[in-house]
């Protein structure tokens, strides 16, 4: 790949040599290839994917039977074990040739440092199409806190628009409860977007999966909610009793600041003294410490 292109991208060096690998780019220096042995590969301890359905990796070893490995891994050679190698994406596939017992699987080999290993194994879980919203934002949250990319070059870079990944990343808001519900498969990513903005979301994600509402339906949940909120009147403060007033002027006319008293019935309350400057602060502290 150019100079040109991996500055326009603004990519990390693993970022763009994965994307140019896996041949989701042109590029202009084809990648060489070699076969390895399934047992000289390690898997990453770093994988952030750490669960693999078995009914999707038999699914993905009949396919291997039938057709071969058409996409190659990519391995690093290991950090410590001398004559094996580390899957810095890939291991899915490897797990399933091991299914379909094949002794052996393409391979690219790449000098990846740790942080450019843990990136691209990032951006290969963003390419999956079985991972959720919020595993999605997660990774992309990953990707431009750890390694400073932003929405626009992640979204050139991965065939995504920069509207996408930012409501992606606003479901990050969420709180949990609604984010694991999402997960869960419960609500959709259309329904999450509409509960964003709710200060109750849980609340309405709950009424949203018991009545099994659609997006449009949630949509209009939340603005009758959002009304409702906002005609409903705010309860006035309780006027302070005239002893309460009165010791607060006294207060006031001794320390030459004014002091805001405010109960919280038989719990307690809090005494608020305000300074004007640090003069007024000193001389505060003067009177607390008895001076």
């Amino acid at each position: 790949m150019s100079d040109h292109k991996l500055e326009k991208r603004g990519l990390g060096r693993g970022l763009s040599a994965l994307m140019a690998d896996v041949d989701l780019i042109p590029s202009e220096r084809p990648a060489p290839r070699q076969v390895i042995p399934v047992e000289q590969l390690t898997p990453n301890p770093d994988q952030p994917r750490r669960s693999f359905a078995p009914e999707a990796l038999q699914e993905l070893a009949d396919s291997l039977k039938a057709r071969g490995m058409l996409q190659p891994l990519i391995v690093r050679p290991h950090p410590t074990d001398q004559g094996l190698y580390q899957i810095v994406a890939g291991e899915r596939r490897w797990r399933a040739a091991q299914i379909a017992q094949l002794h052996e699987v393409p391979a690219i080999v790449r000098d990846f440092s740790d942080t450019e290993v843990l990136e691209v194994a990032i951006v290969e879980n963003i390419q999956r199409a079985d991972l959720n919203a919020i595993e999605e934002a997660a990774s992309y949250r990953q990707l431009m806190e750890r390694f400073g990319h932003t929405q626009e070059k992640l979204g050139e870079a991965l065939n995504k628009s920069r509207s996408h990944i930012a409501n992606l990343l606003r479901l990050l808001n969420l709180p949990e409860q609604v984010q694991a519900w999402l997960k869960e498969g419960k609500l959709t990513a259309g329904h999450a977007r509409a509960l964003i903005t709710a200060p109750n979301a849980v609340e309405l994600a709950r009424k949203v999966i018991e009545k099994n509402l659609s997006v449009r339906e949630t949509e209009e949940l939340v603005r009758r909610q959002a009304e409702g909120t906002a005609a409903r009147p705010k309860a006035a403060k309780p006027e302070k009793d005239a002893d309460t007033r009165a010791l607060e002027g006294d207060l006031s006319a001794h320390l030459k600041m004014k002091v805001a008293i405010n109960h919280a019935g038989s719990e307690g309350g809090q005494l608020v003294i305000t300074y004007r400057d640090l003069d007024q602060l000193d001389r505060l502290c003067q009177v607390l410490a008895g001076n």
